[in-house]
């Protein structure tokens, strides 16, 4: 999860906001490298799933912790971890929501944590990155690939360092044991297999 190589110019320094000092990730990659707490704050976690065939159902899950560790000089060294509270996803609509809790999904209170740990790190091109890691979900692990754009590196008014980055993938849930469903009248069936995930992250360095 090392995402140093994007320059910035004078245009983005520009527009950076007032009292916000833009890192240049150019020459001082290696000042990059070390460790960051996600701020779950400046954070989301979300997800979207067709229902019942005709809409898109947008989610997310406001309860996580994260750790990253960047490499600036050696992307490839670079280790992210994540664990998010299964019963804090939030869509919208309380009886969802409670369903979502309950056993025909993610099942909380058996299994009150979904986590991701990374193996692998590296360069696709230009911003964009791919992590893969393992993604455990009801005591299933399975291996997951995200595709990573650097957003940028900056100094906040409070003098924390800070990295961002979007990420997104798909899954099929039935690979974790995720397979409830019921069938449509007309055809098809009310929940897709699979699922779109998006992760828009701010991380803050720890002090030294």
């Amino acid at each position: 999860m090392a995402l140093f190589h994007r320059k910035r110019n004078a245009a983005d320094r520009a527009g950076s906001p007032a009292g916000t000092a833009v890192l240049d990730a150019g020459p001082a990659l290696a000042a990059l490298t070390g460790d960051y707490t996600i701020d779950p704050a400046h954070s989301r976690i979300g997800f979207a799933v067709r229902h019942a065939m005709v809409t898109t159902v947008r989610g997310s899950f406001g309860g996580y912790e994260g750790s990253l560790h960047l490499d600036g000089t050696d992307p490839a060294r670079s280790t992210a971890t994540v664990e998010v509270s299964t019963a804090s996803v939030d869509t919208g609509i309380a009886d969802r929501d409670a369903h979502l809790r309950g056993a025909d999904f993610f099942d909380t209170d058996a299994f009150p944590l979904m986590t991701f740990r990374s193996t692998a790190a590296e360069r696709a091109g230009g911003d964009t990155y791919r992590l893969t890691g393992d993604l455990t979900i009801k005591n299933v692990t399975r291996p997951l690939t995200l595709g990573l754009e650097f957003q940028g590196a900056a100094t906040d008014v409070y003098g924390a360092e800070r990295v961002g980055f979007e990420g997104s993938a798909e899954i099929l849930r039935s690979d974790w044991g995720l397979t409830w469903n019921a069938a449509l009248e007309a055809g098809g069936v009310m929940v897709s297999d699979k699922v779109k995930l998006t992760f828009d992250i701010s991380a803050v360095r720890a002090a030294a």
